[in-house]
């Protein structure tokens, strides 16, 4: 018998029965890559599960005590009106996010601790203080004064205070600096970008059709410095917001000798040999030098320690634990407390932005419980989309349609579209540093022809009608069109006018007269009619609850506002991770550095308003001086197109 060889049953790259095996290579690292993402997917939501329960643990009312200690006001960052919403998972990736404190929360805590045997002392840490509009440091200034009146210590320490930081210290009973630090005051104003040159070079034609002499916020893109009127109106604005400032400082601090520091500092620092700090103690600006370790010592006289823990601690009540202790009231009748802060948008939006169809969302739904007494409209916004500005007014109208008074109150700013939204007030509170007016409106439609032109792209077309295609981003405006547009804003104009007019029962010549898109202070706002008292959000509430024929130690405010998401809230939480030895704070630079980093938030913000001129769809009620008195840090938004925009060019 011969022996026959076995049949071999090996693949080959010939057999059609079985596949090639480079191809069993692509579908076993197809097989890979997808259990690596399952793999990835099952560790986010371990993280996430953990930080959930991590999270839920902290915000249980109750799970720490609260001992007594120090209350400790680290603001590490700026004071508004309505935080913006932090990312949910930018704290787990190790994002760094400015904080953003709020305002009614920070009053609340220090007013609640003067009255609270607890707190044997309110600690300001000011070395990364972002600042806030002259109004609400006006008033947080004010609640550390009463804190200092009732013989509780007030204890301020920074490396260096900004002008803003030190409205708040002044009202401290120990103002506290670094021997290596040093406060230069700087004073409101300083140059602003002018983009005409740029947009020249790049071909761009920007079309503005604006009604306001002073509407001044178009003349960075139409003009390469500033307009006289422009001048003029700031030059006045600032000068009287300075004013106050000055006389706040004096007021708490009489001892301290200001003047010399703002008028000739190069003096007062030579004659102390360089040393900011030193000069800054014998002009009285400040009570004590030392590093962190000695002001924590101090504090430790007066709130306790723990000798097992490093020099310099001191037994602490943090600030968040202390907000959460200390809730808003919920007794009695409810006055609705409509917020309105930020740029005012079309659309939907989070938190720190006044979207239209979001706020007016929020004042219908709390309309239709029934159970709201009156309204107070919470304004702090520089204005913006006029559509979405008239969309919040009629929702406001709504209320009074349903005989509940309404009253506005306005907080650091209310001003173009933020006071076109004040106008159904019965009645307008606003504090003497409130930035309020610039009754004008404007709108830009920025044109490419001529710089497709220098790299050889032209447009044509057939035309049907003298609009076809009209605004034509890529041939241009026709003088037809520019004409139809000028007399739209223009009518807008008339709107707006018309609309003071009637709430303000002025004349709308006597409206068009302080209108032409000036910007005024608080003080001034009042004097000329625009503005009825001076207060605060609460003189405001309890003026809506006189309206509505009730007591007004027997009501309580309800916030129409979408609550924070449970994503946003864990985001916080995590946010919050300071432990209890306030020596362990953060740390700020010298008087240079914090010149350098609002040098920085400045270009921020003209950043960011350069591409919300350039993406906004619709007409603009909008204020440019306004931020030049607000908070030194920009919003989250503006901060992360600048680290864009310079990463991009290489920085």
């Amino acid at each position: 018998m011969t022996d026959t060889a076995a049949p071999s049953y090996a693949p080959s790259y010939t057999d059609p029965a079985r596949p090639p095996r480079r191809n069993w290579r692509l579908v076993r690292g197809v097989w890979k890559f997808l259990v690596a993402i399952k793999d990835a997917l099952v560790l986010i939501a371990m993280l996430l599960f953990f930080g959930l329960i991590f999270a839920a643990l902290n915000a249980r009312p109750g799970t720490k005590a609260i001992k007594d200690g120090a209350l400790v006001l680290d603001l590490n960052g700026s004071i508004v009106e309505q935080p913006e919403e932090q990312a949910a998972f930018a704290a787990l990736s190790g994002q760094s996010q400015t904080r953003q404190f709020r305002l009614r929360d920070v009053v609340r805590s220090i007013d609640t601790a003067r009255t609270d045997a607890r707190v044997k002392v309110v600690v300001l840490d000011l070395d990364s203080f972002g600042g806030a509009y002259p109004a609400a440091l006006g008033e947080v200034g004010d609640a550390l004064a009463r804190v200092r009146a009732s013989g509780k210590p007030v204890l301020a320490y920074a490396t260096a205070y900004t002008d803003g930081g030190y409205r708040l210290a002044a009202n401290a009973s120990e103002v506290w600096v670094n021997p290596l630090g040093g406060t230069i005051f700087m004073g409101p104003g300083g140059n602003q970008l002018y983009y005409k040159g740029l947009i020249d070079k790049l071909g761009v034609n920007a079309h503005v059709y604006r009604v306001g002499r002073y509407k001044s916020f178009v003349e960075p893109y139409t003009r390469a410095d500033q307009s006289e009127d422009a001048r003029a109106a700031s030059t006045a604005l600032y000068g009287t917001l300075f004013s106050q400032w000055r006389e706040a400082i004096a007021k708490a601090r009489p001892k301290a000798q200001i003047a010399q520091f703002l008028s000739a500092p190069d003096k007062v620092v030579l004659a102390a040999n360089g040393n900011i700090a030193e000069a800054n103690l014998r002009a009285g600006i400040v009570d004590k030098l030392g590093d962190r370790t000695a002001f924590g010592r101090r504090v430790a006289e007066i709130a306790g320690s723990d000798n097992n823990k490093a020099a310099g601690n001191f037994n602490t009540i943090k600030y968040d634990a202390w907000v959460k202790a200390n809730p808003l009231p919920t007794g009695g009748d409810a006055i609705g407390v409509l917020t309105i802060a930020g740029d005012i948008v079309d659309g939907e939006s989070g938190p720190g932005k006044a979207a239209g169809k979001t706020i007016e969302k929020a004042v219908l739904d709390g309309l239709a419980k029934k159970t709201l007494k009156a309204l107070v409209v919470r304004v702090d916004s520089p204005g913006g989309s006029v559509l979405a500005s008239e969309q919040i007014r009629l929702a406001i109208l709504e209320a009074k349609r349903q005989k509940l008074p309404v009253v506005v109150s306005m907080g650091g700013l209310a001003a173009s579209g933020g006071y076109w939204v004040s106008t159904p007030a019965d009645v307008i509170f606003a504090e003497p540093g409130t930035i309020t007016g610039s009754i004008g409106i404007f709108g830009v439609i920025p044109t490419f022809e001529n710089a497709l032109a220098k790299i050889g792209v032209t447009s044509d077309g057939v035309k049907t009608t003298p609009l076809s295609g009209q605004p034509d981003i890529v041939g241009g405006t026709t003088p037809m069109f520019d004409a139809i547009a000028q007399a739209g804003i223009e009518n807008g104009y008339r709107e707006f006018v018309s609309r003071v007019a009637a709430s303000r029962k002025l004349s709308p010549a006597r409206v068009n007269e302080i209108g032409q898109g000036r910007v005024w202070d608080g003080g001034t706002a009042r004097q000329i009619g625009l503005v009825d008292r001076f207060g605060t959000l609460q003189d405001a509430i309890d003026e809506a609850a006189k309206r509505a024929k009730l007591d007004p130690a027997k009501v309580h405010a309800e916030y129409l506002e979408k609550k924070p998401g449970f994503l946003a809230t864990l985001a916080q939480d995590f946010g919050d991770t300071g432990d209890d030895d306030a020596a362990d704070g953060a740390t700020g630079g010298d008087a240079f550095a914090h010149v350098a980093a609002d040098r920085r938030q400045m270009l921020a913000r003209a950043v960011g308003d350069m591409k919300r001129l350039a993406t906004s769809g619709s007409i603009q009620a909008r204020c440019l001086e306004c931020g030049g008195m607000g908070p030194t840090s920009a919003g989250l938004g503006d901060a992360k197109l600048l680290d864009l925009l310079l990463a991009r060019i290489g920085f």
